[in-house]
């Protein structure tokens, strides 16, 4: 008997790229996920961003052997007719495959135990020294240790997002909620939405929020050209007060990073009272009214308004630490315009990262997110393995001659200070036509 499969080839594919009529190919088979777009766990980002393509790398990295069963129901009854695997996804997959076999996704360690812990410890030391002590001092440390416990805080949260850290999906979802939008007031749904979109997408001017923060950072010239965001759906306007901002961007990095977290309460608010459907909407915004209820009265007792002050802004500042590290993993490494590539997938994470080398006794400090080639890989890995398969990780990046990138953490703030720096003196160039720029931009880029 002949081949009775039903077959279109990559391009036929690529014309079903949009809301509503959205397929997408997973191992060399078609998908139609027109309708389950709205429903999927991971939000609309990661399909709309990667729609038209074979997504099979992206797939493997963000769902378990289990989420296989599903597909069935979304199948077209297609096949790519000129399927191709690279070599660099093979040993990908092959890899991914042996970690699932070790049953490395599984071995959590004890880990969030004691974040949890800690962070509840530091929690009562902070209300006790508000609450009980008179020194200026103490009052000091306390706003300080409130920004670690933020810090920290904030980890529990970023790994029970991207695997369930607890013993069931319920209890999963109260660690989120707790260690996000209770805790520390920024909202687990908004950190869903962009977060999921720019580990797909990871360093897109264009498609990736994190690197979206026109008027005041550019990291790319191409910025200048007033960008439309696709994540956003708006336009980044290179106006004149874009201009000023990005021209001192490596002067005013530190500062604004201090006061970052203002940022991210307003998009919390943003989202959450948005049009836009928001997955558990209601619960998100119980968890924001606990955090602007026990923090604010929290900060109504110290003496007076300078302690205030004080107390708020050394928990900002201490919390910036974070916010930077964040910035060091992505702003120095490649960057691209355009959606991202579902056959390049691999690539465009090593390309796009920057690991932080430290000591192994620091790796509570960076919460596991020093290894960001490693997690940006393996998503759903937990934290106590990504140093354990990073050699391995070097060796498929020296087989590929790809580039695997790891700094010290001040060669990792000199490297970021540099991009700004360099972006911000083509700022300046007011009077420079745009074919120089485009030739500085091709011989000096850094993506």
């Amino acid at each position: 008997m002949g081949d009775k499969k039903k077959y279109i080839t990559t391009e036929e594919l690529m014309e079903h790229n949009r809301p509503g009529d959205l397929w997408i190919s997973i191992q060399g088979k078609v998908y139609n996920v027109s309708d389950w777009v709205k429903d999927h766990p991971g939000g609309d980002a990661p399909l709309l961003n990667l729609a038209g393509q074979d997504v099979t790398d992206a797939f493997t990295a963000y769902h378990p052997g289990t989420a296989w069963k599903y597909l069935d129901e979304f199948f077209t009854g297609y096949y790519l007719k000129d399927f191709k695997v690279s070599e660099v996804s093979r040993d990908y997959r092959k890899l991914a495959s042996e970690f699932a076999k070790q049953g490395l996704f599984e071995k959590k360690g004890h880990g969030t135990l004691y974040c949890l812990l800690s962070v509840a410890f530091m929690l009562s030391l902070v209300v006790y020294g508000v609450l009980r002590s008179e020194s200026v001092l103490v009052h000091l440390f306390c706003g300080m240790l409130l920004g670690f416990l933020w810090v920290q805080s904030a980890y529990i949260g970023h790994d029970s997002g991207h695997y369930q850290i607890m013993s069931s999906p319920g209890y999963n979802k109260v660690a989120q909620i707790l260690s996000g939008n209770c805790l520390t007031g920024i909202s687990i749904a908004w950190w869903k939405w962009t977060h999921n979109a720019h580990h797909i997408a990871c360093n897109s001017l264009d498609h990736d929020p994190d690197l979206q923060h026109i008027p005041v950072f550019a990291v790319s010239t191409k910025f200048f050209h007033s960008m439309t965001s696709c994540f956003y759906g708006r336009k980044l306007d290179f106006d004149p007060l874009a201009r000023f901002l990005v021209s001192y961007q490596h002067y005013t990095f530190y500062p604004v990073m201090c006061v970052g977290r203002v940022n991210l309460f307003i998009q919390t608010f943003l989202l959450l009272f948005s049009r836009r459907k928001i997955p558990q909407r209601a619960l998100n915004i119980f968890g924001i009214f606990v955090f602007w209820t026990w923090f604010p009265l929290l900060v109504s007792c110290l003496p007076n308004w300078p302690e205030r002050v004080m107390f708020v802004l050394a928990s900002f500042v201490v919390t910036a630490i974070q916010h930077i590290q964040f910035c060091l993993n992505h702003f120095s490494a490649n960057v691209y315009v355009g959606p991202p590539g579902g056959n390049d997938w691999f690539e465009k994470q090593t390309g796009g990262t920057l690991d932080i080398a430290c000591s192994s006794w620091m790796d509570w400090f960076y919460g596991g997110l020093q290894f960001q080639l490693e997690h940006h890989l393996f998503p759903r890995l937990p934290r106590c393995q990504l140093r354990n398969i990073s050699p391995i990780v070097q060796e498929l990046c020296k087989k590929h001659n790809l580039p695997y990138r790891s700094l010290p953490f001040w060669a990792a703030n000199f490297s970021t200070i540099r991009t700004l720096r360099t972006a911000a003196f083509q700022a300046r160039d007011f009077s420079g036509p745009v074919p120089k720029n485009l030739v500085w931009e091709a011989v000096n880029t850094h993506g």
